[in-house]
């Protein structure tokens, strides 16, 4: 073989191998490659292994997988004039690769401001107190709204969380403030349900006592045990004058007769 016809060989194999290299593509599974056609939109491919026309054929690589995106610190002024700084962090996938592509020049940085957007905008319609104790309800309204707005970017949203939120030193000691009061409030509430129970209990005893006299005089008794059990170096003990009326009747009797 001629040097000539070796190099023509050459050349031509090279050409070769560059064209399949730039027609052969694989997409993995959770890929799809959205494909220009002379600057016309044809349907979507993938996953596996797909051909396309060189020169001809244009293709952008769509992932599918859900995406965490960050958004970060936002200066919110909540509706009881409060300024604090929120972040967030929101979860969404592409469902639909054309429309991502066509619809939104970057769907990436489009979705990361409506988000920071959304997030300046729902909160300063919220009290303080709203975003502290119902996290969950807005966190709800943010995904629904976002989702409405990215819904004709073929991007689903499917969550959005409130990640922090950053309160002014005065805020955090006004709040630190009002949840020990709340706390001596529940624990006198709770002392002076307690004293009304045991009132409650005491005065059902003394009826039970005071319908026998037998049980009053128990009551006595075991009271004098205890306080012998003190100790103490005198003990009163009281004798009731009933005990001393047969003397007294027998001594009246005594003087009678006399």
């Amino acid at each position: 073989m001629r040097p000539e016809s070796f190099a023509t060989l050459f050349i031509v194999i090279f050409f070769v191998i560059i064209i399949l290299a730039s027609a052969i593509r694989i997409l993995r599974e959770y890929e799809r490659g959205v494909i220009f056609r002379l600057g016309r939109l044809i349907p979507t491919k993938g996953p596996g292994l797909i051909f396309l026309i060189p020169i001809v054929d244009r293709i952008v690589r769509v992932s599918l997988r859900v995406v965490a995106m960050e958004v970060p610190s936002q200066d919110v002024i909540t509706r009881d004039n409060v300024s604090i700084k929120v972040s967030a962090v929101i979860y969404f996938r592409v469902i639909e690769a054309e429309k991502a592509i066509v619809e939104v020049e970057n769907f990436l940085f489009a979705t990361s401001q409506l988000a920071q957007t959304t997030l300046r905008s729902m909160l300063g319609q919220s009290e303080l107190d709203e975003l502290l104790s119902e996290r969950e309800k807005i966190n709800k309204r943010l995904q629904e709204t976002i989702d409405t707005h990215t819904a004709p970017w073929g991007i689903k949203v499917s969550l959005v969380e409130v990640k922090n939120v950053d309160l002014p030193i005065e805020m955090q000691r006004a709040i630190a403030r009002q949840a020990e009061a709340e706390r001596a409030r529940r624990a006198k509430v709770i002392h002076a349900e307690g004293e009304y129970q045991a009132s409650q209990r005491l005065a059902d005893a003394a009826k039970i006592i005071s319908s026998s006299p037998s049980a009053l005089q128990l009551r006595f008794l075991q009271t004098l045990t205890e306080v012998a059990a003190e100790k103490n170096s005198t003990t009163i003990f009281p004798v009731p004058i009933d005990l001393f009326k047969p003397f007294f009747e027998l001594m009246e009797k005594v003087k009678g007769e006399k």
